[in-house]
């Protein structure tokens, strides 16, 4: 049986020549189809959502047509988009809630928490028709899911300094009251009445803001990754998506066998590992959920790879996979590239990359010689040069 997928993705909309947020969505929306593509909490972010998909080839047709139509709605603005947990450049004056009263309510209640919500991410829906066995499967993949995180892993910059994190995406994420590990349920009822409990108390206004990693979606019989950055390569996009989909369909076998759910309890370590991830990438230890231990990242990466060997060969993806996994462990997350741009240049060096990236092409456009902003205080970044931006930059 295929088992179909899809993906959502939040990309960045920049100025090209400063490589600045601009809260332009409403601009680029015009010249976009709606339903493939719609806004988010802050002007600055655009989303589009991929078709459903029976292979990997299909998905990557799509995601890459899709940035294409996103590149050229951009251009005519004299705009980018960015697939990346955070830009490099970013000033807090420059960034504009979108109108609407859910939006409205949001920025209101959480404050500071939505103010900052420059963050974008890859989320990978997969079917699961049954919505009982939807919520049980979150439990059983729930150990793996910082491994996608630390492929995904795009957001080592926010307001212009090195955070010193693979993912500060994750950081800014985990404010929100309901993000992290989701916990493990009976069935769809107990999950749902632990939702409406959530609605009930106030925190949140809607089953929309349930921000776990994983979750039900609540309007189609798909289970819903979230825990991941917005990846720059769309082969990421890719390697995330197969190896979901594969996690998903090994627990889905070993649930369906044993009749009886798996879960050992004890799921305070996740959060641990997601943390563990988003500070090292694959540049680092990532957690092994075989030992509870840290482990060299490509060690747990090629575990993860062997576990679901199996469903990856079942669905033709296990070729593609392999060795989308291995180029990345060769290559370094993104997260890393980008450090290695501001290194090498300065952060819109950085940014120029991940634009590249973000439209296919890992080679980013040539600039003038003149200097360029840089960084705002916080961890040196590049080349001492564009005084003028750290002046301004996160006030």
């Amino acid at each position: 049986m295929t088992v179909r997928i899809g993906v959502e993705e939040e990309f960045h909309i920049v100025e090209v020549e400063t490589g600045l947020l601009a809260p332009r969505a409403d601009i680029m929306l015009e010249r976009l189809p709606a339903g493939t593509f719609t806004t988010e909490l802050q002007q600055a972010t655009i989303e589009s959502n991929s078709g459903v998909h029976d292979s990997l080839d299909g998905l990557y047709d799509d995601v890459t047509s899709t940035r294409r139509r996103l590149d050229a709605a951009a251009s005519a603005h004299g705009l980018a988009v960015v697939a990346a947990g955070t830009v490099p450049l970013a000033r807090m004056q420059d960034t504009r809630p979108t109108s609407g009263r859910r939006y409205r309510r949001m920025v209101d209640a959480y404050g500071l928490i939505a103010d900052e919500q420059l963050i974008c991410g890859t989320h990978v829906h997969v079917d699961v028709p049954d919505r009982d066995l939807a919520v049980r499967l979150m439990c059983e993949v729930a150990p793996w899911l910082h491994v996608l995180l630390a492929l995904s892993a795009s957001s080592p910059f926010w307001l212009g300094a090195d955070t010193g994190y693979a993912s500060w995406r994750t950081m800014v994420w985990q404010r929100w009251p309901t993000a992290g590990p989701a916990g493990c349920y009976a069935d769809a009822a107990e999950y749902d009445a632990a939702v409406r409990d959530l609605i009930n108390s106030g925190v949140i206004s809607d089953a929309g803001m349930i921000y776990h990693d994983i979750r039900p979606s609540a309007h189609q019989p798909t289970l819903e990754l979230r825990i991941c950055d917005a990846c720059p390569r769309p082969e990421t996009v890719l390697l995330v998506a197969g190896l979901y989909r594969a996690l998903v369909t090994e627990a889905r076998e070993r649930l369906e066998a044993a009749d009886a759910p798996a879960c050992p309890g004890r799921h305070e370590w996740l959060r641990a590992a997601s943390w563990r991830a988003a500070r090292s990438g694959l540049e680092g230890t990532l957690i092994d959920p075989g030992t509870g231990r840290e482990a060299p990242a490509a060690e747990v990466v090629r575990r993860l790879l062997r576990r679901v060997r199996p469903a990856l060969e079942a669905a033709g993806d296990w070729p593609a996979v392999r060795d989308l996994a291995e180029r990345a462990l060769a290559s370094g997350s993104a997260a890393h590239r980008m450090r290695r741009a501001a290194a090498e240049d300065d952060l819109l060096a950085c940014t120029d990359l991940a634009i590249a990236e973000t439209r296919g092409d890992d080679r980013p456009r040539r600039r003038p010689a003149p200097a360029r902003p840089l960084t705002s205080p916080g961890r040196p970044v590049g080349r001492p040069s564009g005084a003028a931006w750290a002046n301004t930059a996160g006030r």
